[in-house]
Formats: C-alpha cells, sequence, structure tokens
C-alpha cells in the first residue's frame, strides 16, 4: 500500500476529504478497518434524524457522488484504489447498518463480514476491483462485500429464528 496523504491533501479538493473519509482513511494502520468503524460510529448521527425513504436516498446520493469523489480522488493520488481512500468503505457499511437486525451483537457481526468479504473480495467483487479501475470499480467492490454480509446475516437471522 502507498503512504498515506499528508492532512492538507484531505484540504486540497472536497472530493479528497469525501474519498478519504474525513480523515479516517490516513489510520497508519488498516485504513479501511479505521473507515468501517467511522461509519458504524457516524450512522446514528443521521439515522436518528431521517426516516428509511430519506436514508436509502442520502445513501443513494452519497454512492453516486462517492464514485465521482472517489475517481477524483485515485486520480490526484495516482492510484485508483490508494488505501486511503476508504468512502467505499463507509457507504456500503452504511447500508448493512440500514438492514442489520437491532442489537450490538448483530453490528459486530456485520462489521466482522464486512472486512472479511471487503479483504476477501468475493466475485464479483473481485471483478470490480480488477477490472473496473475507476471510482465506480472501487465503490462496487466494497457494495458487493455489502451485499454477501447482508445476505449471511440473513440466513444466519433465519436460522436462529
Amino acid at each position: 500500500m502507498s503512504k498515506a496523504p499528508a492532512p492538507r491533501f484531505l484540504l486540497a479538493h472536497p472530493a479528497h476529504l469525501v474519498a478519504c473519509g474525513f480523515g479516517s482513511g490516513l489510520s497508519p494502520v488498516a485504513p479501511g478497518t479505521a473507515g468501517t468503524l467511522f461509519a458504524w460510529v457516524t450512522f446514528p448521527l443521521f439515522r436518528a434524524s431521517l426516516n428509511d425513504l430519506q436514508l436509502l436516498a442520502f445513501l443513494a446520493v452519497c454512492f453516486v457522488g462517492g464514485v465521482l469523489a472517489v475517481h477524483r480522488t485515485g486520480r490526484d493520488m495516482g492510484v485508483v484504489d490508494h488505501g486511503s481512500i476508504v468512502w467505499d468503505e463507509i457507504v456500503p457499511f452504511w447500508l448493512v447498518l440500514f438492514f442489520c437486525p437491532v442489537g450490538w451483537a448483530w453490528q459486530v457481526a456485520a462489521f466482522a463480514l464486512f472486512r472479511v468479504f471487503d479483504i476477501t473480495k468475493p466475485q464479483p467483487a473481485r471483478y470490480f476491483d480488477r477490472n473496473v479501475k475507476n471510482g465506480f470499480g472501487v465503490m462496487m467492490d466494497d457494495l458487493v462485500a455489502a451485499a454477501y454480509t447482508l445476505l449471511v446475516l440473513a440466513l444466519a437471522r433465519f436460522l436462529l429464528s
């Protein structure tokens, strides 16, 4: 992984601030995990003030805006999916939390599953990671990880009920 940019890079363009997860992506250790933790901590802040439809619309805007921000930041850094770019972890994990069953145990399981699927990149995530070298590809591989996470959570909930 390439070295994280200096904090001043975040202020050079609004896309950098967003793509780097408002600084969470500058973590010297496991920036993807730091970005996912940022998502977990921030989700309750806007969840309480938005109804379900508003929240899904917000997530859609964050995804589309993220495609643009991630693309711009990757281009400016010279690395399409630089480790400091974590918006691709944040938005899909917000989606996971939206659909996650209530309770800390479910959220911890969701966090662990999401990280595993994000790191291992099962198909079609691997396809997007290897072949779609732009903001869309970067965002999509994590959206696939979110889908796998939600599938496993749904299966676990079914088996435990």
